[in-house]
C-alpha cells in the first residue's frame, strides 16, 4: 500500500471535498487560492492515487425507513486450512474455502450490512447493520446471518442515539 505525500494544499482540498463533494472545481480552487487548472490537476492526482476513492450521496437512514442501527459481533467456527484441504483430498474434492473467506463472500450479498470489519479479540467480525425495525432485524438474523454455516456465535448491540456520525477523516 503506497502512501502518497500530501502537502497543505492537498489537505485543504480534501477537507473541502469531504465537506461537500459536489463543489465545482472553480469553487474548490477559489477556497484554496489556486487557479482552476492546477486545482483540477491536484484533484485528478488524488483520484488516480486512490486517496479520493469515490463521490457519493450520504442518505439519512431514518428518512428512508431504516431507523434501527445495530452493531453485530460475529464469531465463526474455526477450521484449519490444512485440515480442510486434507479432508478435501481424501474425498477427491477441490479444496474447501475457509469459513472466513466464505463468510466474507456472503456478507457482500446482504444489503442490511453496510460495513463489515475483520476484528482482533474474541469475535471475528463486526457488522454495522441498518434495518427498518426490530422485526426486520429478527428476520435478518434468523433467515440470513444465523443460517450461515460458518457462524458460531453473535452478539448484538443497538444504537440508542447518534452522537457523532461523520465520514470525514482527520487530515493531520
Amino acid at each position: 500500500m503506497t502512501k502518497i505525500t500530501l502537502d497543505k494544499t492537498d489537505r485543504k482540498i480534501l477537507s473541502i471535498l469531504q465537506a461537500d463533494g459536489r463543489l465545482s472545481n472553480q469553487d474548490v480552487a477559489e477556497q484554496v487560492s489556486l487557479s482552476p487548472s492546477p486545482c483540477l490537476r491536484r484533484i485528478k492526482r488524488l483520484e488516480e492515487a486512490g486517496v479520493i476513492r469515490q463521490y457519493v450521496a450520504l442518505l439519512d437512514p431514518d428518512k428512508i425507513g431504516l431507523g434501527l442501527l445495530a452493531y453485530v459481533n460475529v464469531r465463526l467456527e474455526k477450521h484449519s486450512e490444512a485440515g480442510a484441504q486434507s479432508n478435501a483430498r481424501a474425498l477427491a474434492l477441490t479444496p474447501a474455502t475457509s469459513p472466513r473467506a466464505d463468510f466474507a463472500v456472503s456478507v457482500e450479498q446482504w444489503p442490511e450490512v453496510v460495513a463489515c470489519y475483520a476484528m482482533t479479540g474474541e469475535m471475528d467480525y463486526l457488522l454495522r447493520v441498518h434495518v427498518q425495525d426490530m422485526e426486520h432485524f429478527s428476520r435478518f438474523m434468523m433467515a440470513t446471518l444465523l443460517r450461515h454455516p460458518a457462524v458460531l456465535d453473535v452478539k448484538s448491540s443497538f444504537a440508542l442515539q447518534r452522537i457523532k456520525d461523520t465520514t470525514a477523516l482527520p487530515l493531520v
